[in-house]
């Protein structure tokens, strides 16, 4: 198969859309717990995301925003869950157009991962699994009813981003979050239409796209997130390559891969030296557009990336510490700090005390 080459500082078109990108910069989805305490944007948040947008990327990701009120999965969560939510998302899409980017909500659920004591509720998953936020040490099966009504707010969600002005939204389909946990083996044993088969593990998934689909222009982007691998709640990489290949059929805009290491190999097959993303570009053919996400620092990282069949270049750490850094990919030898770095880089980096506070559990990214 022929690997389409570009640079990572060219535009991209999303062809169903018509969306236009500046270059194949995205800046990926952070949790940076700095929303209010009812979902609404902070003023931090908002100018955060807008400094990644003057700093050159093409598209903006914000924080994970959940959808329902009980898929709440942290303090200080951007919320898409009410009306109340729509002023400030579109004042958040007012700014980072006007430096030319398109601007997308991440859109999720946390499932079996939505503290109890955060949200009153006791958590909810595939199935009975054990949670370590939940006051019975385990989440409750997801009734018929919680289905359709999650369904029902992702979809709402994603219009009222519509009617906020944004060009659209990613499906957090990764991490372990509820969208994943209906896709695990070890977190889905349902016997009805939502589990058993691939197909069926892939349904809570499915609806959700369609019923956004079905609610929103031509014009608005749909993507979906996932992660290749989670072995820990039964994610393998032949399904979900076999996943793709459905999101494909469906029509998604794209696919956005979180490798967490884009260099590194499958541990499904750790002998083959094939990347991630290369396993997904090679396998199925006529992929939607790719977005790959995990470890890029330099420009020579990213034109690896996309040699490896990336269409565009997902970026988290890097991006946090250096807002300009999609500004800066023509240069072919730009290789910047890495962590750790002080706070007075972070705050010039338009990061606010709580952000800051909360990369200090990465370790080794901020010296103190």
């Amino acid at each position: 198969m022929s690997i389409k080459m570009s640079n990572p500082f060219e535009t991209y078109k999303f062809n169903r859309s018509g969306k236009s990108v500046t270059n194949r910069a995205v800046l990926a989805a952070l949790t940076n717990k700095q929303s209010s305490n009812d979902g609404i944007l902070s003023d931090n948040e908002i100018n955060w995301l807008t400094r990644r947008a003057k700093g050159g990327f093409g598209i903006i990701t914000t924080g994970a925003a959940h959808v329902s009120k009980d898929g709440q999965a942290w303090e200080g969560e951007l919320g898409v869950f009410d009306d109340i939510h729509i002023e400030r998302l579109n004042v958040l899409a007012d700014s980072v157009h006007s430096y030319d980017s398109l601007i997308l909500a991440q859109l999720f659920h946390g499932g079996m991962h939505s503290p109890q004591k955060l949200t009153g509720n006791t958590p909810l998953s595939a199935s009975k699994v054990r949670s370590e936020v939940s006051e019975s040490g385990f989440a409750r099966p997801a009734s018929e009813e919680d289905i359709d009504r999650i369904i029902d707010d992702f979809t709402s969600a994603a219009v009222r981003c519509v009617q906020a002005g944004f060009d659209g939204i990613e499906l957090h389909g990764a991490h372990g979050y509820l969208i994943s946990q209906f896709l695990g083996t070890k977190t889905n044993m349902r016997k009805d239409q939502w589990g058993g088969d691939r197909k069926n593990r892939e349904r809570f998934l499915i609806k959700i796209f369609q019923a956004i689909k079905n609610n929103v222009p031509d014009s608005f982007i749909v993507g979906v997130r996932i992660s290749p691998e989670i072995n820990k709640i039964g994610i393998g990489l032949d399904d979900s390559i076999l996943l793709a290949g459905d999101l494909r059929d469906e029509g998604v805009d794209y696919i956005h891969l979180s490798c967490w290491d884009s260099f590194g190999h499958s541990r499904d097959y750790p002998d083959d030296p094939k990347t991630l993303t290369e396993w997904f570009v090679q396998s199925c053919d006529d992929l939607p557009p790719i977005i790959s996400t995990g470890g890029v620092w330099s420009s020579v990282d990213a034109q690896n990336l996309m040699r490896q069949g990336a269409d565009l270049i997902g970026v988290g750490r890097v991006g946090i510490a250096h807002p300009d850094w999609a500004n800066h990919l023509s240069n072919a030898d730009y290789d910047p700090d890495r962590p750790p770095f002080t706070v007075a880089q972070l705050s010039e980096a338009q990061l606010s005390d709580v952000f800051i506070d909360y990369m200090r559990k990465w370790e080794g990214f901020v010296a103190d």
